[in-house]
Parts: C-alpha cells; sequence; structure tokens
C-alpha cells in the first residue's frame, strides 16, 4: 500500500528546526513502514530568505546546507533570498505548519500571525515556539480543535468529536521538549480532577542549581551553563522565570481549563539563589528545585514558579541536571509522574514529529 503524503512546511531552521529535518530524514522509511505516512517537505523559511520546492525539497541538501552554515536561500533554483515566514503558507501549500522561530513572550509576532493565517486556512499547525501558545492560547483554540471539549479534560466528548473538521492545533514541544507534560494531563488524566501540578520546565535553571549544589556559585555555575550551550548569552528568559512561567500558562489553559496569562503567575527567577539557601535546604533534608506550580484552591488554581525546597525523595529531586519532569496529583489517580532527558534540541524535535503524529491519527478514527 502506498504511504499517505503530507505536505509540510518548516518556519525556523535553527536547532530544533535542524533536528527536526535529520529525524524526518533518518526516519522517513520507518513512518512508512511503520505508520503508512510520507511527509513531503514543500517549503522552508529561516531569517532573511528561504527555499521552496512543489515536488519536495531534499532533506539532505538541507542538512548539509545547514551543516556548512550556509543559507538555504542561496541555494540554485530552489532558494528564495528575502523571502518571509508570512509568505510560506502560500509559497509551500503546506497540510502541516511546523513552527520553529524563536520565542517572543511580549505579542509572539511575527508567528503568531502566521499561525492564524494557518489555521485560518485549515492548516493543521505544530509549535515548538511557545510564544504563540503562551500569549495567544484562547483565541488560537477558538479557530483550532482545542476550542471545544479539550479545554477542561475533554469536557463534552461528544463536542470534542464534532470539532474533528477543525484544524488541528498541537504544543507538546513548547512544554518541556518530550517530556510529555501535556500528554498526561489530556489523555492519561482524562476525565480526573487535577489538583496539583509540581513541574521542573526548564533546563537552564535546573543545571544551575545542580551546579551550586556541587559549590559553584551562582555566577560561575551560569557561566558554566553558558560555555556548554545550555544557557543563552542572555539568560534573562531562563534564569527570571519567564521560560517555566510561560510552559505554566500553556499548561494551565490546555490541561487544566483556566484561562490564563503570564501576569497570572506568582514568577520569582534563581538570579538571588545564593549556595547558602542550597545548604541550609539540605541541612533540612530537604533539595531546592526550580518548581513551576499549580495548586487548586478553591475552585482556581494558583500558579507560581520559584526555587522551592522539596523532600530528597520527591520525584522532581530526583532529576539529574540535564532532566526535567512533571508531577500530576488528582483526586482519581493520587501521582503520576514523568521524566525526560533533554540534553539539546533533538528531544524537542522528537515532540514535534509525536504531535504530527498524533493529527494524523486522531484523523483516522473520526
Amino acid at each position: 500500500m502506498e504511504p499517505t503524503v503530507y505536505r509540510i512546511a518548516l518556519a525556523g531552521l535553527g536547532n530544533v528546526g535542524g533536528s527536526l529535518l535529520s529525524i524526518l530524514h533518518q526516519e522517513s522509511e520507518s513512518l512508512q513502514t511503520r505508520y503508512g505516512v510520507k511527509f513531503k517537505l514543500t517549503g522552508v523559511a529561516e531569517l532573511g530568505g528561504g527555499a521552496i520546492n512543489d515536488e519536495g525539497l531534499d532533506l539532505g541538501l538541507l542538512l548539509n546546507t545547514l551543516s556548512a552554515k550556509s543559507k538555504v536561500s542561496t541555494l540554485p533554483d530552489i532558494g528564495r533570498p528575502g523571502m518571509q515566514a508570512s509568505e510560506l503558507l502560500a509559497l509551500a501549500k503546506p497540510d502541516f505548519l511546523l513552527e520553529a522561530t524563536p520565542v517572543n513572550l511580549k505579542d509572539a509576532e511575527p508567528s503568531l500571525s502566521n499561525i492564524r493565517a494557518a489555521l485560518n486556512a485549515s492548516v493543521h499547525v505544530v509549535l515548538a515556539n511557545k510564544g504563540p501558545a503562551a500569549v495567544a492560547f484562547n483565541e488560537l483554540a477558538e479557530i483550532s480543535d482545542m476550542g471545544k471539549g479539550w479545554g477542561k479534560n475533554f469536557g463534552d466528548l461528544a463536542e470534542a468529536i464534532h470539532t474533528e473538521i477543525r484544524p488541528k492545533l498541537r504544543f507538546s514541544a513548547c512544554v518541556a521538549g518530550s517530556l510529555p507534560a501535556i500528554n498526561l494531563g489530556w489523555r492519561d488524566l482524562a476525565g480526573c480532577q487535577i489538583t496539583r501540578l509540581e513541574a521542573v520546565f526548564n533546563g537552564t535553571t535546573q543545571y544551575i542549581i545542580r551546579a551550586m549544589e556541587d559549590g559553584q556559585s551562582y555566577d560561575s555555575a551560569l557561566a558554566d551553563a553558558q560555555r556548554r550551550g545550555i544557557a543563552e548569552t542572555d539568560p534573562s528568559l531562563d534564569v527570571d522565570g519567564w521560560d517555566a512561567a510561560a510552559k505554566l500558562v500553556i499548561a494551565a489553559n490546555s490541561v487544566l481549563g483556566q484561562s490564563t496569562q503570564l501576569s497570572d503567575v506568582d514568577r520569582q527567577g534563581i538570579r538571588d539563589l545564593t549556595l547558602k539557601d542550597l545548604q541550609e535546604a539540605s541541612n533540612n533534608g530537604l533539595r531546592m528545585v526550580p518548581v513551576a506550580t499549580a495548586v487548586l484552591v478553591d475552585g482556581a488554581y494558583q500558579l507560581s514558579v520559584r526555587p522551592t525546597p522539596l523532600p530528597l525523595d520527591h520525584p522532581l529531586s530526583r532529576l539529574t541536571p540535564d532532566e526535567m519532569g512533571v508531577v500530576y496529583y488528582s483526586r482519581d489517580v493520587d501521582r503520576l509522574s514523568a521524566a525526560s532527558s533533554e540534553p539539546g534540541p533533538e528531544p524537542a524535535a522528537a515532540a514535534m514529529l509525536r504531535d504530527m503524529l498524533d493529527i494524523i491519527r486522531s484523523q483516522s478514527i473520526h
């Protein structure tokens, strides 16, 4: 049987976008054999240009170009110097728009406008860029399958089934890469009343705190993380708690069913964390962990991000420096947890592929 062909367009050729191309290239035969699908990449957008080929771009050629630190827009025949990401939809004519451009937590532009246009054109969207989902989740939900049923542990299942005709929006890669934080809440706790969520959603702060446990100062641990490529040159999104807060907002909107903005999160970063703080926690049989928390109080979730002392046997206390994790508590399933190792961009790229296959599966069951 011939595989079903899906046209895809990728916005963003950074670490995650490049890793996704590599996975699609390596797993092409496996995807056809195991899932009966073939992904045809008809367009990519990078900073200052892109590449378009209606017959499908050569993934090996694109990967070699990226490896050589060159621009795909310079490739003969297919390169489009000066092309904007906003043109990708019309030129590539995709079934899926894959969004892996840099994060903007202020207004999520220009990616938000491109995603809005894709959904309004009945194109499925898969996000690795958390900005649009953190800034405008409710708006995007209303023009996608997220608009009915999903927001409160599926809500009215009959209504959820009727939304199958809407374009799909998936974003599990936005919330700690391959960590199934969203999927645990959506699927494994469907029908359960979640009373508490605790998570390590940011790998940079996790790495820094664990390095401080080994005796490094905050400044030394941050510099080490930057040398290793774990922390950005400007680490403020991570160390000031914005990244974890954005992921918590996405989880609150999509899993907990509570309309939430970044301003709703009580946020404390780790800049002021000292070795004395960690030692005090240790003396009390605790371990300092950068925790994002949602707690159900009087019918509403209270949200926070802050370094928190936890018992040593807590699932989040047992995470290694390159791991992230999530713990759900509910009335029916006492505790459900998961952890993932996130040493580089590959797990986030794999999560994007996971979401693509989830969309295809969801279409086939209705």
